[in-house]
């Protein structure tokens, strides 16, 4: 089975859904934030903070390195992954590459409590949510799958997921 790739803007439910895929077919779960900030031993905001968002984007194209030469594995990604053509062909050489979306009014209703957002941490972060959006369209509509979850929970989308896997084979 090849991996199943979270990818999608924050706020998208990429984690959660990761988490529920990981229950339903018992699979381990890869989060590239998480592993980042444990190699790093640092917040993924402190990251930007201390060594701006190159430096991050550097140490997150050496973790989708490290973790898509697993097999079997679900993987959760960061937003912004999906901007280098580099970090793209690491997670599909092995992996079956999701897509989630979500409105922009959705994501920031999501994320407007999380204060561990670096790049939403500007006067208008609903603007710069459709900015990011339609900056990154391009690279997540080159997704196998894509899945809207917009009013809809984790397990629906895990489930939802797990049809379309099953259909396409």
């Amino acid at each position: 089975m090849k991996n199943i790739v979270l990818a999608g803007f924050m706020g998208t439910g990429k984690t959660e859904v990761g988490r529920e895929l990981a229950r339903l077919l018992d699979l381990r779960l890869f989060d590239i934030d998480t592993e980042i900030e444990n190699a790093e031993q640092m917040s993924i905001n402190d990251i930007f903070k201390e060594f701006g968002e190159p430096r991050f984007r550097e140490i997150e194209t050496e973790m989708v390195r490290k973790i898509s030469a697993k097999k079997n594995v679900i993987i959760s990604t960061g937003g912004g992954v999906v901007l280098k053509d580099e970090n793209m062909n690491a997670l599909r050489q092995n992996g079956l590459l999701i897509c989630l979306n979500a409105r922009p009014e959705t994501i920031f209703g999501r994320l407007q409590d999380n204060s561990d957002r670096p790049l939403l941490r500007v006067g208008n972060p609903l603007e710069k949510i459709r900015e990011l959006l339609d900056l990154r369209r391009p690279c997540y509509e080159k997704a196998e799958i894509m899945i809207d979850t917009d009013n809809k929970t984790p397990l629906q989308i895990a489930e939802e997921i797990i049809g379309q896997i099953r259909n396409a084979k």
